[in-house]
Formats: structure tokens, C-alpha cells, sequence
């Protein structure tokens, strides 16, 4: 309510007028500069946001995996010990967030200088553009399936496709504000919903002491397809944090935040499938009569997942495209991103969006060495920083973070003639700290960010 008054103020002044402000300024979600002071959140609405990022439908499907392929007791710690790993990653890289209210690739674009951030936009622009479109047609097929087994309604996959494309757009539309709402909204009632399923999935079936094929996985296994559920994700923690009020509250609400929603669904998930015996989520929805519920539950997974692929998209895109209106280009993005879904081109893009990941993975290490290590002035006047056309010591560690993870990814994608940590991202995003860390000391080049005083972000 506090914002909309100030919205609502905005707008007489603009309507009168003023010379103060212009309309760009009215409605935008800070892509290209800090988030203001007064617009700034506690950790519970982030905390709400990564909760819901978090509960997905991929969550699901790795639990299901861990399911038939480890002990209970192994699977759940496997679990518990790979989210918090991957809690406190995005915690250091959210922290960078919070303390410059920028987004990840504006960080960027005074880590990498101004053309090293245009090409990461780029790839991170359409690599969640990608997966937009895969979780949406993932989506379609699952509420495909959902609608044909329990109401015996045969729905088109491609009507589907573009009803939860539209869907999901609409929050991302209006940026973080949108999705704030959604998730503190969604979210626990998403959680109870998913709570009562397993209550009444447990109160019929038994979970097997032993289940044949216990051993597929091993523990470290385990972990490590735990952390690399989101471990690129890590990378994009800025665009949620910036929204901080303190350095604090970004802790808190991104420590807890992935924790409790990489952990939750997957967990649930394992539960659920160790005593249904299926891997398919919906079929056990309906087959203790809840398949309304289960239909709400596919809704709102995905949509809360969904709509942060595109805001952080659409915030990359924003960098190239700065001079049309965020909203307009979100949408036109959506679009884009939807179509992809309804003709079913999502399915040949995964490979190709594995690749670009191994370009993504080396990003939050280097500023995260910058931010912590390298340039301490980036943490004190990053509202006042004027970046280079280009930083080669950044650029430097981000071929080699690229080549260790091309080195140690599994093949088709990569070579895998080795692994450091068995999660490959987790490789590049190390190599990508170390480098940065280390060229940047040794060869102390002149300052990449120059203190200004009358120029804006972003110009």
C-alpha cells in the first residue's frame, strides 16, 4: 500500500506536468540503475520470492529420482547437505545485490566493462528466455495429462502452451513488485497444499524399507544433483537482492529463502514416490482424488518459477535495449518465448541451453572476487562508477572459468576429461573466482570503475 500511494503521487505530478519526472521513471523497475532507497524490502519478501522460485516441478522430478535410486534415509540427507551448499553460494553472490541494488548485469557491466556486459546479457537474456519457454511447455504436458486422466478432457498441448505462457507472463510484466505479491500470496498456500498430499499419500501407503535399484546414486552423487539444480541460477541472485534494505536482510531472506525451496519439493517429492511408487506428480494427485488440487499445485509451481526466468531475462535484455520501455520489452519477450512453447521448438533448445550455461557459470565467481577481493571501491561507490569499454582480466578468468566447465561437463554438452567438484557450473564458478583473484592481484592494473559525480547510472 506504501507503494501504490507513491505511485499514485508520481502520477499527479506527471499528469500536472511536472518537470521533475518523466513517465519512464513512473513505471520503471530499475534496470538500469539502483533501486531507490524507499522502495527497498525486508527479507520477507524476498525470502517469499526464492521460496517460490525454489517449488517447481524439476524439484519434483529429481526427487522422484532420488527416490528410486537411494535409501530414504541417505536421500533426504543428500538433500538437506546440497541445499545448504547452494544456500550460502547464492547468499555471497546476493550480497553483491544488496550492497550496489543493481542488477546482475549491471554489476556486470562494471566488472566485464561495457561490451563484456552486453555479451553476457545476451547469453543470460536467452538462456532464461529458453528455459521460459521449456518450463512452459513442461507445463502444457504435464496439465495435458492431468486433464485427460481425471475430467477426461482433452485439451490441445499447444492451447495449453499458450494459456500458461500468457500466464506467467503477466507478473513479469510489471516487474519485481508483481511477483513480490504473487509468491507471499501463493506461497504458503502452495506449501499447505503440498503438506496435505503428503498427509493423506502417507496415511494410505507405506514407504518400502528397501526398494531394489537402492544404489543408483551415490551419496556424493546425490549432492552434487542437488546443488546443480540451481547453481546458475546462483549467479542471478543480484536481480532479486538489489531489492534489499540491508545486507542483512538479503542473508537472511536468500539463506533461507533456497534452503527451505530447493529442499521442500524435493523432499516432498521423495516421500511421495518412495510410497506411490511413481515418479509422476500428478498421477498421485489423482490417484488419492485430488486432482483439482493437483492442478493448483502444477499452476502455481510453475507460474512463481516461471515469471522470475523472464524479469531476469528481460532485465538482461534491458542492458542491450535500453532505450524501449522495460514493460514493452518484457512482453515482447514473453511472446517470443511462448511461441517457442506452442510449436514445440522448446524441445530442441535444451542441449543448446545446457551450452550457454557453461558461458553463465563462470559470471557469479569473478564479481563476486571483484566485489569482495579485487575493487573494494565497487562496494562504496557503486552509485557513482562509470565503467570501461572493456576489463581483460575479467574477461581473462571468464574464458577460463568457460573452458574448465566445457572440460568437466558431461558429454554430449562438454568433454568430461575431468571434475573438481562433480558439478561442473560449480567448476567454472570456482576457476572464474580463483583467476579473477588471482590476475587481478598479481598484475594490479589500473582502476577499471572511475568515481563520477554528475552522471547517472546506466547513461
Amino acid at each position: 500500500m506504501e507503494w501504490s500511494k507513491e505511485r499514485a503521487v508520481k502520477k499527479f505530478l506527471l499528469t500536472k506536468g511536472s518537470g521533475f519526472m518523466n513517465e519512464d521513471k513512473v513505471i520503471s523497475d530499475y534496470a538500469l540503475e539502483a533501486v531507490p532507497k524507499e522502495l527497498r524490502r525486508s527479507w520477507f519478501s524476498m525470502f517469499s520470492v526464492l521460496v517460490a522460485v525454489g517449488v517447481d516441478l524439476s524439484s519434483v522430478l529429481l526427487g522422484a529420482e532420488l527416490a528410486n535410486g537411494m535409501p530414504l534415509n541417505q536421500a533426504i540427507l543428500s538433500v538437506c547437505i546440497g541445499s545448504i551448499l547452494l544456500a550460502i553460494l547464492c547468499t555471497i553472490c546476493a550480497i553483491v545485490g544488496s550492497s550496489t541494488h543493481l542488477s546482475t548485469s549491471m554489476i556486470t557491466k562494471y566488472v566485464f566493462g561495457k561490451y563484456g556486459a552486453q555479451a553476457f546479457s545476451i547469453v543470460i537474456g536467452i538462456s532464461l528466455l529458453g528455459w521460459f519457454g521449456v518450463q512452459v511447455g513442461f507445463f502444457a504436458n504435464n496439465a495435458h495429462t492431468v486433464l485427460q486422466d481425471a475430467f477426461n478432457w482433452s485439451v490441445n498441448v499447444k492451447i495449453l502452451s499458450l494459456i500458461g505462457g500468457l500466464l506467467m507472463m503477466t507478473t513479469a510484466i510489471f516487474g519485481y513488485r508483481a511477483i513480490e505479491k504473487l509468491s507471499v500470496w501463493s506461497v504458503p498456500f502452495l506449501l499447505g497444499l503440498m503438506l496435505i498430499t503428503l498427509f493423506l499419500t502417507l496415511k494410505d501407503h507405506s514407504i518400502p524399507v528397501s526398494i531394489p535399484n537402492a544404489g543408483a546414486f551415490t551419496f556424493g552423487s546425490a549432492i552434487s544433483l542437488v546443488i546443480s539444480i540451481f547453481i546458475v541460477g546462483a549467479t542471478i541472485s543480484p536481480d532479486i537482492s538489489r531489492w534489499a534494505k540491508s545486507k542483512k536482510d538479503a542473508i537472511i531472506a536468500t539463506f533461507f529463502g533456497i534452503f527451505i525451496g530447493n529442499s521442500f519439493m524435493i523432499i516432498v517429492a521423495i516421500l511421495m514416490a518412495k510410497a506411490m511408487g511413481t515418479d509422476d506428480m500428478m498421477k498421485i494427485f489423482i490417484a488419492i482424488g485430488w486432482a483439482i488440487p493437483g492442478v493448483l499445485v502444477l499452476t502455481l509451481a510453475q507460474w512463481t518459477t516461471n515469471t522470475s526466468n523472464l524479469y531476469s531475462s528481460s532485465l538482461g535484455f534491458s542492458l542491450i535495449f535500453s532505450k524501449i520501455p522495460k514493460e514493452l520489452l518484457t512482453t515482447i519477450l514473453g511472446l517470443i518465448a511462448t511461441s517457442l512453447a506452442v510449436f514445440g521448438i522448446y524441445d530442441h533448445f535444451i542441449s543448446f541451453l545446457n551450452i550457454l550455461s557453461i558461458v553463465i557459470a563462470p559470471i557469479g565467481g569473478i564479481y563476486v572476487s571483484e566485489y569482495f577481493l579485487i575493487k573494494k571501491e565497487f562496494q562504496r561507490y557503486s552509485n557513482q562508477l562509470e565503467a570501461r569499454s572493456i576489463v581483460p582480466r575479467s574477461i581473462i578468468a571468464w574464458v577460463s572459468g568457460m573452458i574448465i566447465t566445457y572440460l568437466t561437463t558431461a558429454a554430449p554438452t562438454g568433454l568430461a576429461l575431468f571434475s573438481i567438484t562433480t558439478v561442473s557450473s560449480l567448476d567454472g564458478f570456482i576457476t572464474g573466482f580463483v583467476v579473477q583473484t588471482l590476475v587481478g592481484k598479481y598484475f594490479n592494473q589500473k582502476d577499471s570503475l572511475q568515481p563520477i559525480t554528475n552522471k547517472k547510472l546506466g547513461a
